[in-house]
């Protein structure tokens, strides 16, 4: 669930996402040519550290609150082919460790979507800590990795004449995060 070290580049205490300066999001390449773009409009998460370095992080989204811009794809997305989001409402991920250093952090953990659990690897940058003008201790982390959707279950594909697939099996994962200090 966590790792211990002497000191820790995100200040001890629990952080909760702040959702109005967060974004859950992704990209994959379609046809092999161009880049969708997407990102999840509901979600929480919590950054727990510890006084003696340790880490416990958990965050859930709600499959349903995909948003490509498009909504078609939305509804596609949504449905067995993907997601599967009425069947499994919810993404879910939980540190099983994380390694601080100079200004990041190493995350691997444990993301069930779409009803199977895999590990996941991400790479946090800490972008600072600040005050903000009401009183709020804040933190900012960009997060970044990689998955297979295949490891999921989400096998939906079309080959086409080019040799390219419709959609690509690597899956890019992006999260920008602000996190509020809890009281």
């Amino acid at each position: 669930m966590s790792t211990a070290t002497s000191s820790t580049v995100v200040p001890a205490g629990t952080w909760a996402i702040d959702p109005s300066h967060s974004k859950v999001g992704f990209s994959v390449k379609h046809m092999g040519i161009a880049t969708v773009r997407g990102e999840f409009e509901k979600y929480e998460g919590a950054l727990v550290v510890g006084a003696d370095g340790s880490y416990t992080i958990t965050a859930t989204v709600e499959a349903a609150s995909i948003n490509t811009q498009e909504k078609d794809r939305d509804a596609h997305l949504r449905s067995p082919d993907f997601f599967n989001a009425e069947e499994h409402p919810q993404l879910t991920l939980e540190a099983t460790a994380v390694e601080d250093g100079d200004d990041e952090l190493e995350i691997t953990g444990r993301l069930t979507m779409n009803g199977i659990t895999n590990d996941v690897a991400l790479e946090a940058e800490v972008l600072g800590a600040d005050v903000d003008p009401w009183g709020n201790e804040r933190v900012g982390l960009e997060l970044r990795g990689q998955l297979s959707r295949g490891d999921y279950g989400m096998k939906f594909n079309q080959a086409l004449g080019s040799g390219n697939m419709l959609v690509c099996d690597k899956v890019k994962i992006v999260i920008d995060v602000s996190l509020v200090k809890q009281p």
